[in-house]
């Protein structure tokens, strides 16, 4: 069976089911799934819209000081580092050296540690 027997087949399989009000009944009932389907999604619960509003500015920088100061240094080393640094992490509580800021340390001769994000 070649592919032109074959397209021919269909074809009058198509002709006798669909007919002459076959292919507008086809139509109607695909618009009206469509509206229906429509309706339907309409129909479900609605989402609150999402509004972004700008939060209400602090006066004051807020800084996370610990024992006296913002920034630590070691006794035996020459950097300073933040508390949560991982240079700050590996110091003894003996050694440790707190500074107010990062303008006191290094007033007292220290430099800014390179493993640490954020230090000027």
């Amino acid at each position: 069976m070649s592919i032109q027997e074959s397209i021919g087949r269909i074809k009058g399989v198509l002709d006798r089911g669909v007919g002459e009000w076959g292919i507008p009944i086809i139509v109607v009932f695909v618009g009206l799934a469509s509206f229906g389907l429509g309706r339907l999604s309409a129909e479900e619960a609605v989402q609150p819209i999402v509004t972004v509003t700008q939060a209400a500015m602090v006066t004051e920088a807020t800084q996370m000081i610990r024992i006296g100061g913002q920034v630590v240094a070691s006794r035996s080393g020459n950097a300073y580092h933040y508390p949560w640094c991982p240079g700050a992490a590996t110091m003894k509580e003996a050694n440790k050296i707190w500074f107010k800021d990062e303008a006191a340390a290094r007033a007292a001769g220290y430099k800014p540690a390179g493993n640490c994000k954020g230090l000027k």
